[in-house]
């Protein structure tokens, strides 16, 4: 990634939706109502010593908010080698997982506003959009989160199925050459799951909720598109919509699959 100085704007992509920019060592990013409890979020990451997320700092005079840049790499479609091995996958496992816990102690203010409404059991805050496209890593390794606008209380499960979508992934190997075939998904489901440490009745509950967690998000593009939100009506003319469709059927039709590599008790 280019290096810039200390008060020239470099244009960060592969976000899609916000327009994003670095300055020295911070990047500069639109705001939401949301904004001020990402940021109480983000301080309290720090305070409690998760260094996988950027400290927040306020806004800027031009009223956007200010994080740390955190340096790396953040992989984009079509994602390089590193961030499809077992490493990665193993990397985000872990660094989720303790993302959660470091979250559970969380106070939100009493006027928070979240840019998702909370889903229940209220466990953790999720992060609300675990992919490849917000995770920074450094030589080859996952490192920490960007990008904590959809943040909001939720169930584990709620944030662990949609990275496992996203990492694994869970897509339809029909539809792209490198998606790989479902035996090899339910493989690395199982390092997923495992890495996260998650538990027996998330695992049985991974697959619906990650149908059910892609559902949510079609229907969060064509709300946005219908409100004007250009960036999604963008996304729908693509054919994006179309392809999450796809993907929730996939994963409808080797459920079982997925469940066994999940459940069976792992070899000595």
């Amino acid at each position: 990634m280019m290096t810039s100085s200390r008060n020239e704007e470099e244009e960060l992509t592969g976000g899609g939706v916000n327009h994003v920019v670095r300055i020295g060592t911070t990047v500069r990013r639109p705001t939401g109502h949301w904004t001020p409890t990402v940021h109480a979020l983000l301080n309290h990451l720090e305070a409690v010593g998760f260094t996988g997320a950027p400290a927040g700092h306020g806004r800027d005079g031009q009223g956007r908010e200010i994080l740390d840049f955190l340096p790396g790499q953040v992989p984009d479609y079509p994602l390089p080698d590193y961030a499809q091995s077992d490493e990665a996958l193993l990397g985000v496992g872990m660094l989720l997982r303790g993302y959660h816990d470091a979250t559970a102690g969380f106070a939100a203010p009493p006027d928070a506003s979240w840019y998702f409404s909370p889903q229940s059991p209220a466990e953790v805050i999720c992060h609300g959009d675990i992919a490849p496209y917000n995770c920074v890593f450094r030589d080859g390794h996952p490192v920490a989160f960007i990008d904590f606008d959809t943040v909001h209380p939720g169930p584990r499960i709620w944030d662990v199925a949609y990275a496992a979508y996203r990492f694994v992934p869970l897509a339809d190997p029909r539809r792209e050459d490198d998606i790989p075939p479902v035996q090899e998904q339910a493989r690395r489901l199982r390092l997923f799951s495992d890495a996260y440490r998650l538990s027996d009745a998330d695992r049985s509950a991974l697959a619906n909720t990650a149908r059910a967690r892609l559902d949510h998000l079609i229907r969060h593009m064509h709300d946005q598109a219908d409100a004007g939100n250009t960036a999604f009506a963008a996304h729908i003319a693509a054919g994006d919509d179309t392809l999450y469709r796809t993907d929730a059927a996939h994963i409808a039709r080797h459920q079982a699959v997925f469940h066994t590599a999940l459940t069976t008790p792992a070899s000595e």
